[in-house]
């Protein structure tokens, strides 16, 4: 795991900023940096390390294939490098330097070609590829978004790095803010790619490749698509798995047993996971400790308040596991002490407040390991969000009234109180998709928070109803485009990588997706005693590593009473000055009295809980990244 940057065409500062670029993003690679250029100087490669696979120089980064034809910088882990390894030797490649999984997707790129390699390959990266014959650099990112990519232009440089941080620190950067983002922002609590806060700043979306020809200019970009989730889920529903829910259940722990096991093998350094009380790390930590002869290493974090506590069934999981096991009871106050570090963290508005348990579990795992596996992604594939539930049951309801009356209701309902006329809009919603992305946009009052209005489409607004046999398939979709990964697989990135702790998530393997996205929705969702299941494929495969009845308990979600904080003394006054309507009206960005109107409805009545954080987040990161760059 490690940071990289790029900086093309910037002139004779060149070196000094791909230092800066390279010092931003330290905590992502303590361990080794390096820098490199080409013959002409007018392309500049910087790379920082977190040393993971083959620790020694034969590893180090940026490196330079056999051919001298291609020089790579790379952020990530190919878990199945030594399946491409041997595959190679079939081509002649069969000697190389060191034992590192760079140097065998660069001869790889070298000798199969991108889009080959890129078909092979199964893992988590972002990377840069400058080819020597003709200056074209290739740019590529995993098929899920686990590892993130900016690239832009500065001025007349381009430039592309692991953190939208790096590409603020290049000298003479004036970007202004991306206006026409705060819709989505305000709405979301993030920013979804392909847009970032800065104008002329973007990511790159997962499983894309783009290519930068000479002269480095907008014109000479272009970009296509090589894996695409929304094209694997339309397949596999249109093919399902043909055998019984009992063959698919082992099928299932076959693939992920095989993925735990490639990711726990792809590292020479100390190995950890995540451990809540909750199926999804639950099961990733069973696999783990089946597959090892040795104790897994398992982590976890509590409240004292029980309804933020879920260390004492962690606990019992790990005890029947049989893990090595580490727990920490946070407070108050070390929530607090992370609140300042966000804004650098993240380096763009961000506002989902579980990143703030994210980093303290993240923290204390790195105090032990450097490697920690995660469950992350078991909601989205296998339908097991409360939201899904309450969506399901809301569009039964709605479609049973002609779409003519609901949006004549839905107008009329516009005129009640907030925040009910919140969903006053679902009323005329068209499919479940629809009435998913309303419910999660919340626009009534949330879209009157920014000066400009103007709106930009973006993954949620472009699927409609994807003709699948049924709805919870299209909103699960819908959260693997945008939602997971620019929220969820966002928050565990730059939380981690704040403390050098590299996260892998065995449930986002090429192969256990795939399967997924066959099964019949009768095998991740079922029905027990009239109520609605999620994850049962996925429950039926951990039952057979850990009982039920240390399960079938009320999950709490990481997430810690931040809410309540912000109404007591330090956070309200904190949160007050952020908000203060005189800074506002001076930012001359968001609209003071809406926002004073939401902070009081806060405060007297308990709304606006998650758009509070949001707008908390939004000024956090104004004051602290932003300001000095407009100063």
């Amino acid at each position: 795991m490690c940071g990289i940057a790029g900086l093309i065409r910037y002139g004779s500062r060149s070196e000094e900023n791909i230092e800066r670029m390279k010092k931003r993003m330290v905590h992502r690679g303590p361990d080794a940096e390096g820098t490199w250029h080409n013959e002409e100087k007018d392309v500049w490669f910087g790379h920082r390390r977190l040393a993971i696979l083959d620790l020694t120089e034969t590893g180090a980064q940026p490196m330079t294939s056999r051919s001298g034809k291609k020089t790579i910088v790379y952020n990530g882990e190919i878990y199945n490098y030594l399946t491409l390894k041997e595959a190679l030797k079939a081509h002649g490649v069969d000697s190389f330097r060191g034992g590192s999984d760079t140097e065998v997707i660069l001869e790889a790129f070298d000798t199969l070609g991108y889009e080959e390699t890129l078909r092979q390959m199964k893992g988590m990266f972002a990377i840069a590829v400058y080819e020597h014959d003709t200056g074209d650099i290739y740019l590529m990112r995993d098929r899920v978004g686990e590892k993130p990519l900016y690239y832009g232009f500065v001025g007349d440089a381009f430039a592309f790095a692991s953190e939208i941080g790096c590409i603020a620190e290049i000298e003479g950067f004036s970007n202004p803010i991306h206006k026409e983002v705060l819709p989505i922002y305000f709405s979301h609590g993030y920013i979804p790619a392909p847009y970032t806060i800065y104008e002329g700043i973007r990511k790159l979306e997962p499983g894309k490749m783009l290519v930068i020809r000479r002269p480095y200019k907008a014109e000479d970009i272009s970009t296509r698509t090589y894996w695409s989730m929304k094209e694997v889920a339309l397949h596999g529903q249109a093919h399902p798995f043909a055998g019984s829910f009992e063959e698919a259940s082992l099928e299932l722990e076959r693939l992920l047993k095989a993925s735990v096991r490639e990711q726990m093998l792809s590292s020479d350094v100390p190995v950890g996971a995540f451990l809540s009380s909750g199926i999804d790390s639950s099961t990733v930590v069973a696999l783990m400790q089946a597959q090892s002869d040795t104790q897994v290493r398992s982590f976890t974090i509590g409240m004292k308040e029980p309804d933020f506590n879920e260390a004492d069934a962690a606990r019992e999981i790990a005890r029947h596991l049989g893990t090595k096991h580490t727990e920490q009871i946070i407070t108050e106050e070390d929530c607090k002490q992370v609140i300042p570090l966000l804004p650098s963290m993240f380096g763009e508005p961000f506002a989902d407040s579980s990143q703030i348990p994210t980093y303290l579990v993240s923290k204390l795992t790195r105090e032990s390991v450097t490697v920690s596996l995660s469950g992350d992604a078991g909601d989205e594939l296998f339908c097991g969000y409360n939201s899904y539930k309450s969506i399901e049951w809301l569009w039964k309801k709605l479609k049973m009234v002609p779409t003519p009356f609901r949006r004549m209701g839905g107008a009329l309902w516009g005129a009640l109180p907030l925040p009910k006329r919140e969903y006053a809009k679902l009323a005329a919603a068209r499919s479940p998709e629809e009435v998913y992305r309303l419910t999660r946009e919340r626009e009534a009052l949330v879209t009157g928070i920014p000066l400009d209005k103007t709106r930009i489409p973006f993954a949620y607004t472009e699927i409609g109803h994807n003709n699948f046999n049924d709805p919870n398939h299209g909103i699960m979709l819908m959260d693997l485009l945008m939602y997971h990964p620019d929220d969820i697989l966002v928050k565990v990135d730059r939380a981690a990588m704040a403390v050098s702790l590299e996260s892998r998530v065995p449930m986002l393997d090429k192969d256990v997706v795939e399967f997924a996205w066959t099964l019949p929705l009768s095998y991740v969702r079922t029905f027990e005693n009239g109520e609605r299941i999620g994850k049962r494929i996925l429950k039926d495969v951990l039952y057979r590593y850990v009982p039920k009845e240390l399960l079938d308990r009320p999950k709490k979600g990481f997430s810690i009473p931040i809410m309540k904080w912000l109404k007591e003394p330090g956070l309200r006054e904190w949160a007050e000055d952020l908000l203060d309507e005189g800074k506002i009206r001076a930012q001359g960005l968001l609209d003071a009295g809406v926002v004073r109107e939401i902070w009081r409805d806060f405060i007297e009545n308990d709304h606006w809980r998650d758009q509070i954080w949001f707008l908390l987040m939004f000024q956090a990161w104004y004051e602290n990244e932003y300001k000095h760059l407009a100063g």
